[in-house]
C-alpha cells in the first residue's frame, strides 16, 4: 500500500481471537505516515471484526519500532513531504482509535522501542518486553520533542522526575529497568513474547488484569505543588546545561500543560509545538549531524568494492602513555586482545595502571560489573620486546611526535609483524609517508588518529596515503565500529582533517589578544557560542609543549598563513606549561578550578613588542559575535582548503570531525553547515576585510572566494555523498 517512502503493517488473527498487528519497515521498523495510516486501517478492521477479541502490536524480526523515520523530517523541512495536520497521529489515530478502542491491546516489545515506537507502545493497554529491549524517547537529540503523546504518557507511567530525566537526557532504559519503573508490565523471553502478550490481552478482556488507558493514569503524578517544583528544577538544569537551546524548555512546558490543564490539552499543545520545532535551525542542524555521522563510513571507491573486513584477532600497541593506554582501553572494551609494548618495566607498569584506572572508573560509575572488569582486563598483556608481535593483525604506534623515532619503530615492525598485519600510527600531525620512509610496506601503513582521552572521545580519524590498500581501510573502519567510534576517512597531510582545520583557531585568538582584545572575554564568548571551552583554556588543558610542537609543524608547512607569536614561549620561560603546572593562561587551585591571572598582562605586552604590533582601540571593544567570527572564520577557510584538496571526501565529514573531534556544538550542524547558514559571500567579505587590516593569516582561499563569487554554499552538492538512513 505504501508509496516510495515504504513501510506498512500486517495483521494476522489467531484461533484465540487475538489479532497480531506487526510493524514492517526495515531496518528498524521506523514509523512513517504510511505505517501510521496502515496501523489505523488494520485497527479499524480489527475493531469491526467479530472474530477479533483483542489486539497485540509488535514489530517484525525482533525489533518493535526504532522511532519515526528521520528522513521524513528532512522532507518536511524542504517542503517535499506535506506535514500531516496537527494531532492526526497523536490524537486521531493513537488516542481516539487505539487507546480508546473497546478491545484491549498489548504491545509486545523486543529490540528497540524508541521515540514514536515507545509512544505507540504506551498507547496500548499493557506492555510486555524482553529484558534486553531498549525503551526511550530520544527526540530531544534531534531538536524536537516527543510528538505522539510521549510528553503526556511517560510521566503518567514512570513518574514525573524519571520521565523528565529520560526525555531530557535521551537515555533509553533496558527492559528490566522499564519493568521496575512500571513502563512495562511483564518480562518475557523473545520466544515467548508474542504468546505472553496474547494471553495478557485476553486476561484484560476477561478482567483478570486491569484495563488501563495510560493517558488518564494519575497514581504516579505528584501533587500540583510538588510537580511544579520538579519542573522548576528541570528548567533550571536545562538552562544551565544547554543555554542556547529552546526545545528542552518547550518539552518541559508541554509536560506542565498536561499536568495543569489535563492530558488532552497537553496532547494538543504537544502537537502544535512539535510542528513548529521541526522547522527550527536547531532541528535542521541536529538532523544534518545525524545523517552525516552515519555517512562517514561510506567511502566512495573503498566501501563500494564489495570488500569484506578481515577478522582482527589481536592488536599490538606501542607506547603506554596517555594516548596508548586510552587506545588500549577502547580496544579491550571492544573485546580485542591487546599486547602493550613499552621500553622498560616502569613505563609498562604505568601504562597498565592507567588502563586499569580507566576501567575502574567505569565500575565506580556503575557502567561495568566487577566480573566484567576482570574479564576485560584479562585481554591485556604487557611486553618489553617484539616477540609477541609475530601473530598480531594490527599494530597501533602511539609514541611521542618524533619523526626519527617513529621511522625506526616502523622499520622494526616490518621485521617482526606478519606480512598481512596493518601498521597504523596514532600521529596527530606528522605526514605518514615520512613515518614509513624506511619501510617497504607502504600499502599497509595507515593513520589511526584517536583523540584524547581515546577511550572516551568518539572520533577516529582514519588517514590513508596514496599507497594505502583499500582492504586496510575497510578493516580499520570495522574495528572503529566495533569499539564504538565514529570513523572519518581522510587524506594524508600535515594535521590531517581535524587538527589541520583547527590550527588557525588558537592563532586567531592570540592575534586578537596581541592587538588588544581581552583574552578572558574571548574564552567566554567561545564557550557561550557552545564550545566546551575557549581556545586559551583548551591550550592550558593540552599543555604548552603540545601547542608549540604542533604549531611548529604548521609554521613549517603553511608559513604564508600562520600567525607567529612569542606569547606561549615567553610564558614557558616563566615555568608555565598549562594546567599540569597549575599556571598557564589561567591559574589553577588544588581542584583544578581555573581563575584569570592578572600577571598575564606583562607577557602579552612583551609578545606585542616582539611582534611589533600596537593595541587597536577597535579590537578592545569587540562584541561576542565579532570574536566568534574572527576566531572561527579562519577555521572555515582552512576547512575549505581541506575539502578542495580532497583531504576530506565531503563537507559533512568535516562537520562530524569538528563536532566529535573538537566539540563544535552539534546543534549548529558542524563547521561547514554552520558556515553555510551564514553564507559564503558574508564569510569571504569579512575575511577579505581582516586580511587587508591584519595580513595574510585571514586571506580567503581560492575555493572560498570562488564559492562566494557565485553565492554558492561551501558544502557544494557535487562534493557531497548522499546520506541515507
Amino acid at each position: 500500500m505504501a508509496s516510495k517512502s515504504k513501510g506498512t503493517t500486517a495483521m494476522e488473527v489467531g484461533a484465540d481471537g487475538v489479532a497480531v498487528i506487526t510493524i514492517i519497515n526495515p531496518p528498524v521498523n521506523s514509523l512513517s505516515i504510511d505505517v501510521l495510516q496502515s496501523l489505523k486501517e488494520n485497527y479499524d478492521q480489527a475493531l469491526h471484526r467479530d472474530d477479533v477479541k483483542a489486539i497485540v502490536v509488535t514489530g517484525a524480526k525482533g525489533k518493535f519500532c526504532g522511532g519515526f523515520d528521520i528522513t521524513a523530517f528532512g522532507g518536511m523541512q524542504g517542503a517535499k513531504i506535506p506535514q500531516p495536520k496537527p494531532g492526526f497521529a497523536s490524537v486521531e489515530v493513537l488516542t481516539d482509535i487505539v487507546e480508546a478502542a473497546r478491545k484491549p491491546s498489548v504491545a509486545a516489545i523486543d529490540g528497540l522501542a524508541l521515540g514514536g515506537g515507545l509512544e505507540v507502545a504506551m498507547v496500548c493497554h499493557a506492555r510486555i518486553s524482553t529484558s534486553s529491549a531498549q525503551l526511550g524517547l530520544p527526540e530531544l537529540q534531534l531538536g524536537i520533542i516527543p510528538g505522539l503523546g510521549g510528553t503526556q504518557r511517560l510521566p503518567r507511567l514512570v513518574g514525573l522526575a524519571k520521565a523528565l530525566e529520560m526525555m531530557l537526557t535521551s537515555r533509553p532504559v533496558k527492559g528490566e529497568e522499564a519493568h521496575s519503573l512500571g513502563l512495562v508490565d511483564a518480562i518475557a523471553s523473545p520466544d515467548e513474547l508474542v504468546n505472553t502478550a496474547r494471553r495478557w490481552a485476553l486476561d484484560i478482556l476477561e478482567h483478570r488484569r486491569p484495563w488501563v488507558a495510560s493517558l488518564y493514569r494519575t497514581d504516579k503524578i505528584e501533587s500540583l505543588g510538588e510537580a511544579r517544583e520538579i519542573l522548576k528544577f528541570a528548567r533550571a538544569q536545562a538552562r544551565k546545561q544547554a543555554p542556547n537551546l529552546e526545545h528542552p524548555i518547550v518539552c518541559i512546558d508541554v509536560i506542565e500543560a498536561g499536568i495543569v490543564s489535563g492530558p488532552r490539552a497537553g496532547l494538543w499543545k504537544e502537537a502544535e509545538e512539535s510542528r513548529g520545532l521541526v522547522h527550527t535551525d536547531t532541528c535542521k542542524s541536529l538532523i544534518h549531524v545525524f545523517f552525516a555521522q552515519r555517512g562517514t563510513s561510506r567511502v566512495p571507491g573503498i566501501t563500494d568494492r564489495g570488500l569484506v573486513p578481515r577478522r582482527i584477532n589481536k592488536v599490538a600497541i606501542l607506547g603506554g602513555g596517555l594516548m596508548g593506554s586510552g587506545i588500549a582501553t577502547a580496544l579491550i572494551l571492544g573485546n580485542y586482545p591487546v599486547v602493550l609494548k613499552e621500553v622498560n618495566e616502569k613505563f609498562l607498569q604505568a601504562g597498565i595502571d592507567r588502563i586499569e584506572a580507566n576501567l575502574r572508573s567505569r565500575v565506580k560509575k556503575g557502567k561495568m560489573t566487577q566480573e566484567k572488569f576482570e574479564k576485560t582486563l584479562s585481554l591485556l598483556k604487557g611486553v618489553l620486546d617484539y616477540e609477541s608481535f609475530r601473530d598480531v593483525d594490527m599494530v597501533i604506534e602511539a609514541v611521542i611526535e618524533n619523526v626519527s623515532l617513529k621511522q625506526q619503530i616502523f622499520a622494526d615492525l616490518e621485521k617482526y609483524c606478519p606480512p598481512h598485519c596493518i601498521l597504523a600510527s596514532n600521529t596527530s600531525t606528522i605526514d605518514l609517508n615520512l613515518i614509513g620512509e624506511k619501510t617497504k610496506s607502504h600499502d599497509r601503513i595507515i593513520g589511526a588518529h584517536f583523540f584524547s582521552p581515546a577511550h572516551v572521545m568518539p572520533l577516529l580519524e582514519i588517514v590513508r596515503t596514496e599507497k594505502t590498500c583499500p582492504q586496510a581501510i575497510v578493516d580499520l573502519l570495522d574495528v572503529g565500529k566495533k569499539i564504538k567510534k565514529t570513523p572519518v576517512v581522510v587524506g594524508n597531510c600535515t594535521g590531517f582533517a581535524v587538527n589541520r582545520m583547527f590550527f588557525p583557531y588558537t592563532m586567531a585568538a592570540i592575534l586578537l589578544v596581541e592587538r588588544g582584545a581581552d583574552l578572558y572575554q574571548i574564552d567566554r564568548a567561545i564557550a557561550k557560542f557552545g564550545m566546551p571551552m575557549g581556545p586559551f583554556r583548551l591550550c592550558d588543558l593540552v599543555g604548552f609543549g603540545v601547542a608549540v610542537a604542533t604549531g611548529a609543524q604548521y609554521v613549517q608547512n603553511f608559513a604564508e598563513r600562520t600567525y607567529i607569536s612569542m606569547l606561549i614561549p615567553i610564558m614557558q620561560e616563566d615555568k608555565r606549561a598549562g594546567e599540569t603546572t597549575r599556571k598557564g593562561f589561567y591559574v589553577y587551585n588544588d581542584k583544578r578550578k581555573a581563575s584569570p591571572d592578572p600577571e598575564l598582562k606583562k607577557f602579552i605586552q612583551k609578545a606585542r613588542e616582539i611582534s611589533g604590533v600596537d593595541v587597536e582601540p577597535k579590537l578592545m571593544k569587540l562584541s561576542d559575535k565579532d570574536i566568534v567570527e574572527m576566531t572561527f572564520f579562519p577555521v572555515v577557510n582552512e576547512a575549505c582548503r581541506v575539502l578542495a584538496e580532497g583531504i576530506a571526501i565531503k563537507a559533512a565529514d568535516l562537520d562530524i570531525a569538528a563536532v566529535m573531534g573538537m566539540g563544535f556544538p552539534p546543534y549548529r550542524g558542524g563547521i561547514m553547515f554552520w558556515a553555510d547558514s551564514l553564507g559564503s559571500t558574508y564569510i569571504c567579505s569579512r575575511l577579505e576585510e581582516w586580511s587587508n587590516m591584519y595580513g595574510g593569516f585571514f586571506k580567503p582561499c581560492a575555493y572560498l572566494a570562488e564559492r562566494a563569487a557565485k553565492g554558492a554554499p561551501l558544502s557544494s552538492p557535487e562534493g557531497q555523498a548522499k546520506s541515507r538512513l
